[in-house]
């Protein structure tokens, strides 16, 4: 393989990563995310017949969405101690 087919297969897998990264952070993978949770969530809380089953299946929806926020005040505190 010569060098110019050696950068040209960096440059590709280069372009795979990143895209990796932006979809690993993007708001439609969290959006899609929060709604199969609240559909599989609904779906078991109707299925036991729990009382307020659609605003108990937003509880995992909110802890889900609450652990994607970016805590840059935590996350600089925790840098600065390792």
């Amino acid at each position: 393989m010569n060098t110019e087919q050696e950068l040209q297969r960096i440059i590709e897998r280069n372009y795979k990563v990143e895209a990796n990264k932006a979809w690993g952070i993007s708001k439609t993978r969290r959006f899609m995310i929060a709604i199969v949770t609240y559909v599989l969530a609904l779906g078991f809380l109707l299925l036991i017949n729990a009382e307020n089953a659609f605003l108990a299946a937003c509880v995992p929806v909110i802890g889900f969405l609450l652990s994607t926020l970016d805590g840059k005040v935590i996350r600089k505190y925790w840098e600065n101690k390792n």
